[in-house]
């Protein structure tokens, strides 16, 4: 994938103004024949105005781009685009959207037929053609909208964080196929703000205040960062970050999770040196300190920190609220069902939340986390089982109940009508805030995100992260003692989402229950217990470290001269959830211990040479497929 002849997108000097706003600022990049290449950046970076321009939608202010040799609006009929928004017809089925929008493509019906068969086989969707789109979990709306998007054949595919919202199951399915693509000759440029997924990235830009700062594989960004990944665990994880951060010679970041800290330094050996000396002066007692590699998140929070990005941590106003601290039960659910008609969407749960415990709801979309959710909130009647919230067992849609729980909910919940200081206004009354405490929390949001001098902005006129952060405020700004999270951080870019956690834990810290639900593997490490749900009913119960480590077999990374050709061979040998391509590396849990000799064998037959093959710990996406897919079929 070198040499002009293999660039499909070419994009030199590209400038887009709005007014005075300068949106994208002349920024130049190719994409290679058959390239996955990632755009990744804060809320607001200029992505989505970059998409617009390659989709043809939008001119640019000043610059060139050519797609395929032409210019984007003449090469539109070999450009597939999928937006952020759904771009679905809820009220019409699978086979009416598909068939709909190949009549605006001219895709013949021949032709449509066999494309149709051969992408919903692709996508898991054949055999449910008549069912309606609004009737489809948000990983199916996905795949669908993919199959739109590819009925045409387009050459080129534009997507626009096409996973937000979407389960890891489904995520994991979805990047599968877009390897399938490029390794059948589709170029790909996708932006997303999971950088996981950009890890599996051929190439990867980092876009920041309508400039490109950084472009390079994975690996290549990585290896720039300069720096090794510590996880230190100990018994006291909050004391472990406060003496870690007091150290400023030595550890470049830190950053803690439910039961470990992460140290950010230059060399291991040095770095573990000094993160002992330092816990010792605390009188901290060491359990691990493992050395890993930095993460793509650990190169783009430092990158962006370099380049002043950022809201400085703004402490929650201080608070006379006592909070339990004594292991008291906050939330104490037994039993709990669900029954829509026929339908058991959640199936005799029985969960515990301590006071000052962060606890993860994970699933897939439908396994029944937001039904969970608004049971224990009271808007939603179970069907059997017994709740008890703060200590309260009846009546638990009473007002008084009411204001010592915060909810933000899975959909944006402000009034997009309202200015930013009109919703938090509002919600500050239905909590019953006094003026003087009002105005101190409302101050308290506003800094937090980045918004002071724009409160009278439009709701409806935010970035969906800056919505995200605003709706947080708001569910948070009345000291509730029981919080209800449900993916908070969906569509967050990652320096956002480290913002949003570092004000959970300093909630649960304050004595806080927080009950909280995430498609994004990574922050669910923050989370000091976990359920994994599968079809409504819990699946697996514990930390973090205690669900990965109860993973069988081992977890290896394969780099080979062929990535996606490898990936095709290993998922014909193993089970689907067991191979996972990572841009140009290749993951394979081995169960048995013939399983390298036998993937060795499998990959010489394909033709494939490999490079290097090594260990590696499992993240908790990985115990989380494993997990789910393990289960027995309902």
């Amino acid at each position: 994938m070198t040499g002009a002849e293999s660039v499909d997108v070419r994009v030199r000097g590209l400038t887009k103004h709005y007014g005075d706003v300068e949106a994208v600022r002349g920024i130049d990049f190719d994409v290679y024949h058959g390239e996955i290449f990632g755009l990744i950046g804060p809320d607001g970076a200029g992505k989505t105005t970059t998409f617009n321009v390659l989709a043809g939608i939008l001119d640019p202010t000043a610059g060139d781009v050519t797609l395929l040799g032409e210019l984007p609006r003449v090469a539109r009929t070999n450009v597939g685009y999928l937006t952020q928004q759904f771009s679905l017809f809820d009220d019409l089925s699978i086979d009416e959207n598909l068939r709909y929008i190949a009549g605006l493509r001219d895709v013949a019906a021949e032709a449509f037929a066999e494309r149709r068969g051969r992408y919903l086989a692709l996508m898991d969707l054949a055999g449910i053609g008549d069912r309606l789109a609004s009737q489809l979990s948000g990983g199916m709306k996905q795949k669908l909208a993919l199959c739109c998007a590819l009925i045409s054949e387009p050459r080129v595919l534009l997507l626009d964080e096409p996973t937000v919202g979407v389960d890891p199951l489904s995520r994991r399915e979805f990047w599968s196929v877009l390897a399938r693509l490029a390794l059948n000759d589709v170029t790909i440029v996708v932006a997303t703000p999971y950088l996981d997924e950009a890890e599996r990235c051929h190439r990867v830009a980092l876009l920041y205040d309508g400039e490109i700062r950084d472009l390079g594989t994975p690996a290549e960004l990585e290896a720039h960062l300069n720096c090794r990944r510590l996880e230190v665990r100990t018994a006291d994880v909050a004391a472990t970050e406060r003496a870690l951060e007091a150290v400023h010679d030595g550890i470049v970041d830190v950053q803690s999770f439910g039961d470990r800290v992460d140290a950010l330094v230059h060399d291991a050996t040095d770095g573990e040196r000094v993160v002992r000396a330092a816990l010792a002066a605390s009188s901290i007692a060491v359990s691990t300190i493992d050395d890993e590699a930095p993460t793509l998140e650990n190169v783009f929070v430092a990158r962006l920190r370099e380049l002043g990005s950022g809201t400085p941590y703004t402490p929650f106003p201080a608070t006379a609220r006592s909070r339990a601290k004594d292991g008291a039960l906050a939330i104490d659910a037994h039993g709990l069902t669900k029954q829509f008609g026929a339908f058991r969407a959640v199936d005799n749960v029985t969960l515990k939340v301590a006071y000052g415990e962060i606890y993860g709801l994970l699933g897939a979309n439908g396994a029944g986390k937001t039904t969970i959710i608004k049971m224990l909130c009271g808007l939603l009647a179970p069907t059997s089982g017994r709740i008890a919230l703060a200590g309260r067992t009846s009546d638990l849609r009473a007002a008084s109940l009411r204001r010592r729980i915060g909810y933000m909910s899975q959909r944006f919940t402000l009034y997009d009508d309202l200015s930013i200081i009109e919703n938090l206004r509002f919600y500050a009354g239905i909590y019953g805030l006094q003026s003087s405490e009002r105005d101190a929390r409302i101050a308290w949001v506003l800094e937090t995100t980045g918004l002071r001098g724009r409160e009278h902005l439009l709701t409806a006129r935010l970035p969906g992260g800056w919505k995200q952060r605003v709706a947080f405020g708001a569910a948070v700004m009345h000291d509730p003692e029981i919080l209800f999270l449900d993916e908070p951080t969906s569509g967050v870019d990652p320096l956002a989402r480290r913002q949003f956690w570092r004000l959970i834990d300093e909630r649960a810290r304050a004595g806080t229950a927080i009950l909280i639900t995430t498609h994004y593997l990574e922050e669910a490490e923050h989370c000091h217990r976990l359920c994994f749900m599968s079809m409504g009913r819990m699946v697996t119960e514990g930390s973090p470290t205690a669900i990965k480590a109860a993973q069988p077999g081992r977890l290896f990374e394969i780099t080979t001269d062929a990535p996606e050709r490898a990936a095709a061979a290993l998922e014909r040998l193993f089970p689907a959830w067991r191979v996972a391509l990572f841009g140009t590396r290749l993951h394979l849990i081995a169960i048995e211990n013939v399983d390298l000799d036998r993937a060795a064998d499998a990959l010489r037959s394909a033709g494939v040479n490999v490079v290097q093959t090594r260990p590696l710990p499992f993240s908790l996406e990985d115990a989380f497929i494993g997990t789910i897919e393990r289960q027995p079929a309902a």
